[in-house]
């Protein structure tokens, strides 16, 4: 049980103890709070997501936008091409 918790379960709990008293008083100094930690989190995901949708979608209107011009000219040089 030593080995696997880092040392005597006594000691080891005080460390925790301390360790969350510290950086609970942080988070409270600088007024952060588990759950809005979370919720942070999860914003910061849809965000990206997001991001990532909006560009997937504006490089295809891109591809779009191209394809009006370079496919019918494409057709064009084909049809010329072939004598």
């Amino acid at each position: 049980m030593n080995r696997f918790i880092g040392g005597s379960p006594g000691s080891v709990l005080a460390k925790l103890i301390f360790l969350s008293l510290l950086v609970g008083a942080f988070m409270a100094f600088l007024d952060i709070t588990p759950f809005g930690l979370i919720e942070g989190l999860f914003n910061w995901i849809r965000s990206v997501f997001d991001l990532s949708l909006d560009t997937v979608k504006e490089v295809g209107l891109w591809i779009l936008y191209g394809a009006v011009i370079v496919v019918p000219l494409w057709l064009i040089s084909r049809f010329f091409s072939r004598r």
